[in-house]
C-alpha cells in the first residue's frame, strides 16, 4: 500500500470525501436518506406521544424507567458522537490511523450502549412490560427498539469500515464511506437525545 494512502501531510485535498464527484453524490444521496429518516422516526415519535399514557394494565412509564441507567446510556452515546467527531477530523486532515481509531473507539461505545439497551429491555420484561401488555409498551418498544436496531446496524457498518480500511487506505473513494458513516452516527446521536427526553423524562414526570 502506497505511503499516500496514510497519514502523509497533503496526500489527499482538503475535505476528500467531497473532492470527487461520486464523493459529492454519496453525501448529497445521504443527506436525501436521512431526511427520510427523519420522517419516519417523526412518525413514530408521534405514535408513541399519543399511546405513551395508554396503559390499562402493566407498569407505567412513572414506575417502570431508571433514570440513572438511561443517564449512563445516555452519556456513553453522546461520549461517542465525540469520537466520532475526532475520527472526522482526522479524516479531514488525513491522518488514517487516528481515523481508525477513533472509529474502533465509537464501536466500543455503541456496543456499550447496545448492551445496556439490552439489559434494560430484559428488565422490563421480567417487571410485566412486555411488547403486547399494553398501547403504550408497543409504541415504546417500537421506537426505541427501532433506535437501537439503527445502532446495531452503525456498529456493523463501521466495523466493516474499519476492516476494509486496512486493505483499501484513505483515499477519495474511500474518504466519503467513512464520512458518512459519521453522518450517520451523529444522526441516531441527535436521534437519542429526543427519545431520553420525550420517553424517559416525560415519562418519570407523568401525564
Amino acid at each position: 500500500m502506497s505511503a499516500a494512502h496514510h497519514e502523509v501531510g497533503g496526500a489527499l485535498p482538503p475535505h476528500a470525501e467531497t473532492a470527487t464527484l461520486e464523493g459529492k453524490n454519496k453525501v448529497l444521496g445521504f443527506w436525501l436518506f436521512l431526511g427520510g429518516e427523519c420522517v419516519l422516526f417523526g412518525t413514530l415519535f408521534a405514535s408513541f406521544v399519543a399511546l405513551r399514557n395508554q396503559v390499562p394494565d402493566g407498569p407505567t412509564a412513572e414506575h417502570l424507567f431508571q433514570l440513572d441507567l438511561v443517564a449512563i446510556s445516555t452519556f456513553i452515546l453522546l461520549t461517542s458522537s465525540l469520537t466520532s467527531v475526532f475520527a472526522t477530523m482526522a479524516l479531514h486532515r488525513g491522518q488514517f490511523q487516528k481515523l481508525q481509531g477513533w472509529m474502533f473507539v465509537t464501536v466500543l461505545l455503541g456496543l456499550a450502549f447496545l448492551g445496556l439497551e439490552i439489559y434494560e429491555f430484559v428488565h422490563y420484561v421480567n417487571e410485566g412490560h412486555s411488547f403486547s401488555k399494553s398501547a403504550f409498551a408497543t409504541s415504546f418498544y417500537t421506537l426505541v427498539g427501532f433506535h437501537g436496531a439503527h445502532v446495531a446496524f452503525g456498529i456493523l457498518w463501521i466495523s466493516l469500515l474499519i476492516i476494509s480500511g486496512f486493505k483499501k487506505g484513505l483515499t477519495t473513494v474511500t474518504a466519503p464511506k467513512y464520512y458518512v458513516a459519521g453522518l450517520y452516527w451523529h444522526f441516531i446521536d441527535v436521534v437519542w437525545v429526543f427519545i431520553f427526553t420525550v420517553v424517559y423524562l416525560l415519562g418519570k414526570v407523568g401525564p
